[in-house]
């Protein structure tokens, strides 16, 4: 496998008391480092939603992620390069990572062909197509640190002939976008796809290894499956990826999750979940999950989470933050999303703590007693966190 781009570098060690496959580390990149296991908020369109990027640096961002599909329609990729590249355009000098836009084509209404996906713009109707080497060209114009070459992600259940297709499809695409990308200081990820059959995600990362990539990243999970088959295939797949890269687990966000597969060797982490709660008037707290649109909250005067240090708890009560959810004020969204982040940021400090003090397996069991219910397929929080994919 070949050297990595220019301004990368990757450090890892293995805890003396943890899980087997854990790992903390760091990883450098032309807009700074960042600590792993690692979280990147999402920001769709260029922007978490409600926030700006003192708030996502208050919260302890280290890096974002970006969606290639939205930016590419609307303002453009070649608008956003003209303005000197998506760090500059949003304002946000710490790492990025955009998808390739495949995932967002296709739960959109996309069809996936031999060469890549056909779709229609869901803001003008006008059809596009997204070809292996296109989803490349438009990244290396937007400019983020990492770059994800196209995959197809089936939804789950699948029967095993759309998974094995998928699988075959992303391999052969992300051959094709290795060959094509060029940009010196960006890193490329390749998508190990497979659903949860063992056989096939081997097949894959043996062979997404053998192209070569940067970063390697396990997609096509939290898509519908229940949560211990993901953790099983995390089981299957990592030992089968490169040690000296970065370990990527696309669209899981839940302290659960979260917590198994960095015991599972899993180095970063992006979803829309601590977001969209937010929104939906629900936070995440040490002991679960809270519905802060609740009647019993009226007059509560506690914040959110004693043991939250975020900016919400210190300043409003539950009581207030219901009251705003009520009439509609986007000051409540603006403030549980502030919170949402500032937790799960915050646990994945605590995390890479516990794994270098060896007190990892305290904190697993705290979690698992929390939170192992609350995402299963089926509740509400796991459609909401599911809307917008991988």
């Amino acid at each position: 496998m070949t050297g990595l781009p220019r301004g990368f570098a990757y450090h890892f060690d293995e805890p003396d008391d943890g899980p087997p496959q854990s790992r903390i580390g760091r990883a450098d990149t032309p807009h700074g480092s960042f600590a792993v296991p690692a979280f990147f908020p999402v920001g769709t369109r260029a922007s978490v939603r409600t926030l700006d990027s003192r708030d996502l640096v208050e919260c302890g961002a280290s890096g974002l992620l970006a969606n290639a599909y939205h930016l590419m329609l609307r303002p453009g990729a070649s608008v956003i390069a003209g303005l000197g590249g998506l760090h500059r355009f949003m304002a946000w000098d710490k790492p990025i990572l955009t998808d390739s836009g495949g995932f967002q084509a296709m739960s959109l209404g996309g069809k996936a062909t031999d060469d890549g996906v056909v779709f229609k713009s869901i803001y003008d109707g006008s059809f596009h197509e997204l070809t292996a080497e296109g989803a490349v060209l438009v990244q290396e114009q937007l400019g983020p640190d990492f770059a994800v070459a196209l995959d197809l992600c089936p939804a789950l259940p699948s029967s095993p002939e759309i998974v094995e297709d998928a699988m075959r499809r992303s391999i052969a695409w992300s051959a094709r976008g290795r060959d094509a990308h060029s940009r010196p200081d960006q890193a490329l990820v390749g998508v190990v796809q497979g659903g949860v059959d063992p056989d096939l995600r081997i097949e894959s990362a043996t062979k997404m290894t053998s192209i070569g990539f940067d970063v390697f990243a396990v997609g096509g999970l939290a898509v519908g499956e229940p949560v211990e088959e993901m953790l099983s295939t995390l089981d299957v797949v990592v030992p089968h990826l490169p040690n000296d890269r970065l370990r990527y687990l696309m669209g899981v966000g839940d302290p659960y999750g979260i917590v198994e597969a960095v015991a599972r060797g899993i180095d970063l982490f992006d979803c829309v979940l601590p977001t969209r709660l937010a929104r939906h008037g629900t936070a995440l707290t040490s002991s679960g999950k809270l519905n802060l649109r609740a009647a019993s909250l009226a007059t509560s005067d506690a914040p959110i989470d004693l043991k939250c240090d975020c900016r919400t708890c210190s300043q409003y009560s539950r009581a207030y933050l219901r009251h705003l959810l009520s009439v509609g004020e986007e000051l409540g969204k603006r403030a549980i999303t502030i919170h949402n982040l500032r937790f799960l940021l915050g646990l994945m400090e605590s995390i890479r703590e516990s794994l270098a003090n060896g007190t990892f397996d305290a904190i697993r069991r705290e979690i698992a007693s929390s939170w192992r219910p609350s995402l299963e397929p089926g509740s509400v929080d796991h459609a909401i966190a599911r809307h917008g994919g991988q």
